[in-house]
């Protein structure tokens, strides 16, 4: 065996490189839920949290609660700000990993977050806690490719926390850049603007995905308006999977947070994609 294919063997990899791989060998897709930490309460959230992994969730896209959320629309702003108000913090949001962790979950949970929210913790200190609780990635929607040298010279090789990329479709030119030493997978938003415009997609969505993922070394994730499998049934030989946002916070908020709801709707999804 030579000695690069030993090493590459070797190598261990983060919780959410784990779970794609295993996918992978099923022959099946990823699904993505995203929800808002500390709603509708902690204790709440944190039974949600079970409730979606016993369902089948591949992984957990947690949102950390921002004052300012420039890539979200308004379902997620509104659920963002009522969070806030309701005392969540990222001390709080690491909190509540750090117990899910405890309980006994171990799907990859990714902290979706904005930058501003891990300069004002202290960059090291955050890497450091990722680490410590329990995330396995993060995805920062507001810290462009040119920006991410220090949040990725601490993150460094370690593997407990990875930094995942997003592209959009006018970053067709940058897709290689962008791309380069990728690890998890790439989040590919699926139409222009804010999160929650469902069907919204941009018009030339399947040359555009099959373009990011001639290119990627790592599974292609789409997001941005997704509503149901139905929706992305055109695009399932092109993705490896899919993330729901803005249409799970709705079907939560109309139904109280039910955790049976919440179940069946990610054991459905599962099933039809």
């Amino acid at each position: 065996m030579d000695t690069d294919h030993q090493n590459q063997e070797e190598k261990v990899m983060n919780r959410i490189e784990e779970k794609l791989a295993h996918l992978r060998e099923k022959n099946e897709k990823a699904f993505i839920t995203y929800i808002t930490a500390g709603l509708p309460d902690l204790p709440r959230c944190g039974k949600l949290i079970h409730a979606l992994e016993e369902a089948g969730l591949d992984i957990l896209e947690l949102g950390v609660p921002f004052s300012d959320p420039v890539a979200d629309g308004p379902v997620i702003q509104d659920a963002s700000y009522r969070s806030i108000q309701k005392g969540t913090t990222l001390k709080k949001t690491f909190d509540l990993v750090e117990q899910v962790r405890k309980e006994g979950v171990s799907m990859p949970i990714v902290f979706m977050m904005y930058y501003n929210t891990i300069t004002y913790y202290g960059v090291e200190a955050f890497v450091e806690k990722c680490a410590a609780v329990g995330v396995d990635g993060l995805i920062i929607p507001d810290l462009p490719m040119e920006e991410q040298d220090t949040i990725k010279e601490l993150l460094g090789d370690r593997d407990e926390t990875i930094l995942l990329q997003l592209v959009a479709p006018v970053s067709a030119k940058r897709i290689p850049q962008i791309l380069k030493g990728a690890r998890g997978f790439v989040y590919c938003v699926s139409a222009m603007g804010v999160t929650g415009q469902s069907g919204q997609y941009h018009r030339e969505i399947l040359s555009y995905l099959k373009n990011v993922k001639d290119q990627s070394p790592i599974p292609v994730m789409m997001g941005f308006g997704i509503t149901s499998a139905e929706d992305v049934a055109p695009m399932r030989d092109i993705i490896d999977g899919a993330i729901v946002g803005s249409h799970f916070i709705k079907l939560m908020e109309a139904n109280d947070y039910d955790l049976d709801i919440a179940g069946e709707y990610v054991s459905t999804f599962k099933k039809n994609f």
